[in-house]
């Protein structure tokens, strides 16, 4: 049981054509729609367009909802969902919103922990652009890069990688069914983080469609603009069609270790040390816990061999007491389904499977950590809170090596020198009403951290999107920088002006909208 609960959390982490009458007859007698929808089909095929009539929007909107709080008919939906296949339907989608006054909000792979980007908190005219078709991997080994499509899914860009080099690899996600999209534009990081720091900052070019419909690249839209798309969160600066990404170099073969360690077999003692110790480990090895019940699960990636991993665990980390007997070798690309699912039976099965049946309830909250936990800590959390009834997991990210070398204000992603670790809050349930215990136990540890975490702000990461940290207030059509700064810099540290300053220049009316998007702050000369 616990085996299978544990399958189920990892697996968490990470067609239909309509006609033109279906679609136009949802609205009518409401001309402002009508127009809207008449703008799209004379550049987009009625075949890619999908109102709330049409027989295949359920299917579309469903199909990468991965929290299935977000499928609730108390869920605003969007009027239309626009599924393009290439850049002119992206910007026709644009141009179409803005003449008619519905905003699009933007999905790539759906793992959107809070739905922003299909979903609307308060009523509101919009569509969605999903750009689930729109997934091409181009790589051009000799160069060591790629170019990949928003739509793609990590586990698309790791195996084109792949089927080119066993020895490229690219720094992002642990989960390969998240899309590219969102996982590069909030930052990304996996378990190559300590090595090569997260995928935003190893992104070289862009090809964006603005909130006037214009496509751009790195040259054109400008240093802050092109800055700014490279973790400061999905959608509020354009749409990112395609990201250039720099391949980099891995050995051909690579070590995987995964050490469970019980409270009775001293898992306090051995994690009070690892906070301290890993982040100092060279930056070829990276070691991350799961922690859930009185267990916590030692993950390691170490880029060479189980002959000079095994010397450099006894010197360094002895008390996990990690042998030869615990390692598993094999090359980067089958690292990526091993750590994530603990097998490599097939590439192609795991990281090319668009599937997506397994749809939990989740929440999730996430933390920064500065300052080692007391020992006492540690045991309050295996001791209480991790085998309290509606208890979900933590997982423990190491910091230190390059992602914390990298300056702050080098991405919008700010957590870097100081941070020991990163801390994800992740719960689930299986029924619309068994959430009261997991959402409770969620609050309530959350809560009781606080003490012992980053403070003003109490950071959090981009990604993993809390919107009980904060909402926007829209006034006069346009979202409060005051309302926006209250969560913007938990997740964004004082990088969060410069975004709000460069989204005035970028998109001053406020188009690129959600409830968490960067707000506009008009620059007074």
């Amino acid at each position: 049981m616990a085996n299978s609960r544990t399958l189920a959390l990892v697996l968490l982490f990470c067609s239909l054509a309509s006609s033109w009458e279906v679609a136009f007859s949802y609205f009518p007698s409401q001309a402002v729609k009508e127009d809207f929808l008449g703008c799209l089909v004379k550049e987009i095929p009625p075949r890619l367009l999908y109102a709330k009539s049409s027989p295949g929007y359920p299917s579309v909107l469903g199909q990468t909802i991965r929290n299935s709080r977000w499928s609730s008919p108390d869920n605003v939906k969007p009027l239309y969902i626009i599924t393009p296949t290439n850049t002119s339907h992206i910007q026709s989608a644009v141009v179409c919103g803005r003449r008619y006054d519905v905003r699009i909000r933007v999905r790539s792979g759906g793992h959107d922990y809070e739905g922003l980007s299909y979903r609307s908190l308060q009523p509101e005219n919009f569509a969605v652009v999903d750009l689930n078709q729109m997934r091409a991997v181009l790589v051009d080994g000799k160069a060591r890069t790629a170019w990949v499509d928003s739509g793609a899914q990590l586990g698309e860009l790791y195996y084109a990688i792949s089927k080119y080099s066993r020895t490229l690899a690219f720094p992002a996600g642990v989960c390969p069914t998240i899309g590219v999209g969102g996982n590069l534009a909030g930052g990304g990081f996996g378990m190559l983080l300590r090595k090569y720091g997260i995928a935003a900052e190893n992104v070289i070019d862009v090809k964006l469609v603005d909130a006037n419909g214009k496509l751009h690249d790195k040259k054109s839209m400008g240093d802050d603009h092109f800055w700014a798309v490279r973790g400061g969160g999905g959608e509020s600066f354009g749409i990112v069609v395609s990201w250039q990404v720099k391949l980099l170099p891995v050995p051909p073969t690579v070590t995987i270790f995964k050490i469970p360690k019980s409270v009775s077999e001293g898992a306090v003692d051995i994690i009070t040390k690892w906070q301290v110790v890993a982040p100092q480990l060279p930056a070829d090895l990276m070691i991350r816990v799961i922690a859930m019940g009185p267990k916590a699960t030692f993950e390691a990636l170490y880029l060479g061999t189980c002959k000079t991993l095994t010397p450099l665990m006894q010197s360094k980390f002895p008390e996990l007491g990690m042998n030869p007997s615990h390692c598993n070798e094999m090359s980067w690309i089958e690292s990526i389904p091993f750590v994530h699912l603990g097998h490599r039976d097939s590439l192609e099965d795991d990281l090319l499977n668009r599937n997506n049946s397994f749809k939990p309830f989740a929440e999730y909250k996430s933390d920064y950590v500065y300052e080692p936990f007391p020992k006492s800590v540690w045991e309050q959390i295996f001791g209480t809170w991790l085998v309290k009834p509606g208890a979900g997991i933590m997982i423990f990210d190491p910091y230190g090596a390059t992602i914390s070398a990298t300056p702050e204000s080098a991405t919008p992603f700010p957590h870097r020198k100081g941070v020991l670790f990163n801390i994800q809050y992740v719960n689930y349930w299986f029924a619309p009403g068994a959430g009261a215990a997991p959402l409770s136990w969620s609050k309530e540890i959350y809560n009781y951290m606080e003490p012992y975490v980053s403070k003003n702000p109490r950071q959090a990461y981009a990604n993993y999107r809390d919107i009980d940290l904060g909402r926007n207030e829209v006034v006069n059509d346009v979202s409060t920088y005051s309302s926006g700064k209250v969560w913007g810099q938990k997740y964004f540290k004082n990088n969060f002006e410069r975004l709000a300053v460069t989204k005035g220049k970028v998109d001053p009316t406020d188009y690129f909208r959600n409830e968490q998007s960067i707000p506009p702050l008009i620059e007074k000369y």
